[in-house]
């Protein structure tokens, strides 16, 4: 019994360190595909985590992305550097770049290599919360130009525009010299938006490896020692296993809802739901709905780069068209309702990214959905005008009665199954015809008839 015990500690034992091991040679690898957005900061970082607590020896970030948010870029620069394993950035497939925000994650990982037939840079920043795209200066404006603006290759005339693309610059400088890279060519790329093939970002030492696929990658990089917070790290990929990180239902949820199109959709759902539900109290699902939708939306909204003067004209907008449809006016908060909501759908979006702008075609359709809404809201407004009263005491007016009773000399008519006093310019008495003329409170004015 003893040695049976001993033989199936052994054996844990051997479980243990063969988990290890494999965890210690495991490279994991998380796809940078498509714009980068809030889903792909939220993937590729918790990736990272988990790469970390399953004690893996390397990742590789496999990047293929046009560019995408700032934000989003910066989150996942953060953990690259915070990170105490080894990050490896690859564009790859061949065919693939890394453009714009690529530029930046690429720079931040200790080691960058690309496949043939890739390109990264054109890293100008996208003006945020404008209109127009950036200018280039006049001969004017060019002359007039202090001594301190006259940053070589700076094609921005605006202040706010110089200090955006500013930071940018001292962004990937400050990345570049962090792992002795061009840092010349990294400040050309943003402030002239240049770019560069897979060979010749090789021949500048912009990156460090050129890699025909994952197994020359990990080849190349077998023996290698790298520098990550400090720490020199000799990287063993010889016999290393790869694991490539899933993208799980979190990440596909998020990635639906911080669509722009999606958010927009959403937060118009939930509006017409609310609408619907305060106009028809008791119907319950329209109102849950609604709040449901509303609640996604702000979620994704927050992460996202809105603009809150979009959003205000888009809730205004509806708020007017509601009051058309409460308190007709003939349309003129009609009109005024979807002049807002059609602006603050187009300035709904505070970025100029094509990845991150609503559809005009989305637009169109609600446009036109709240149009129809309206015109059939007052369609019934008018219908309802036309109708005669059927409540209140207007509708007596006109209405013949009999005298019924007097009472102290007060003739009295039942009419509807009431008993109403009135009032006559001619002596009353009983069984007399009257027409009714006004109504006064609880007093009916009258004419006296003759006539069979």
């Amino acid at each position: 019994m003893k040695h049976l015990l001993a033989i199936l500690l052994l054996l844990l034992l051997l479980f243990v360190l063969l988990a290890a091991r494999s965890g210690t040679d495991s490279v994991w690898l998380i796809d940078i595909k498509g714009a980068i957005g809030p889903a792909t900061a939220d993937h590729m970082i918790r990736g990272l985590d988990k790469a970390q607590q399953a004690d893996a020896s390397l990742v590789i970030l496999q990047i293929d992305t046009p560019g995408g948010l700032d934000a989003s870029m910066r989150q996942i620069v953060k953990a690259i550097l915070a990170t105490d394993i080894p990050v490896v950035g690859y564009v790859a497939p061949n065919g693939a770049r890394a453009a714009s925000a690529g530029t930046y994650i690429l720079y931040a990982c200790p080691i960058a290599a690309m496949a043939p037939a890739t390109n990264l840079g054109a890293a100008t920043p996208v003006q945020m919360g404008t209109p127009t795209l950036p200018t280039f200066p006049t001969d004017k404006q060019e002359d007039s130009k202090t001594e301190a603006d006259n940053e070589p290759g700076l094609p921005l005339t605006d202040a706010f525009q110089r200090k955006v693309v500013n930071d940018a610059t001292a962004y990937i400088e400050s990345l570049a010299q962090l792992h002795g890279r061009n840092q010349a060519w990294g400040v050309q790329a943003v402030r002239e938006g240049a770019s560069l093939s897979a060979q010749e970002a090789l021949d500048l030492q912009v990156i460090n490896l050129l890699a025909d696929d994952l197994d020359d990658l990990l080849q190349q990089l077998n023996g290698q020692t790298l520098l990550v917070n400090g720490n020199k790290i000799m990287v063993e990929t010889e016999h290393a296993k790869i694991y490539q990180h899933p993208i799980d239902w979190r990440s596909d949820f998020l990635s639906v809802i911080t669509d722009p199109n999606i958010a927009y959709i959403l937060m118009l759902i939930g509006i017409y739901g609310l609408i619907f539900e305060f106009s028809n109290p008791g119907f319950a699902v329209p109102g849950i709905l609604g709040a449901i939708c509303i609640m996604l939306a702000l979620y994704a909204f927050q992460l996202l780069p809105i603009s809150y003067a979009g959003l205000g004209l888009i809730i205004f907008g509806m708020g007017l068209m509601v009051a058309e449809a409460f308190a007709p006016s003939f349309g003129i908060l009609g009109i005024g309702g979807l002049m807002a909501f059609v602006i603050g759908s187009v300035i709904l979006m505070d970025t100029e990214l094509p990845g991150y702008q609503i559809a005009l075609p989305v637009i169109i359709a609600f446009t036109s959905f709240s149009g129809l809404l309206l015109i059939a809201a007052l369609g019934l407004a008018l219908k309802a005008r036309r109708q005669t009263v059927v409540t209140g005491l207007a509708h007596l007016k006109g209405m013949p009665a009999v005298v019924s009773k007097m009472l102290d000399k007060q003739a009295m008519v039942h009419l509807q199954g009431e008993q109403w006093q009135v009032r006559c310019d001619q002596p009353l008495s009983v069984n007399d015809k009257v027409t009714v003329l006004e109504t006064d409170g609880v007093i009916l004015t009258v004419k006296k008839t003759t006539g069979a």
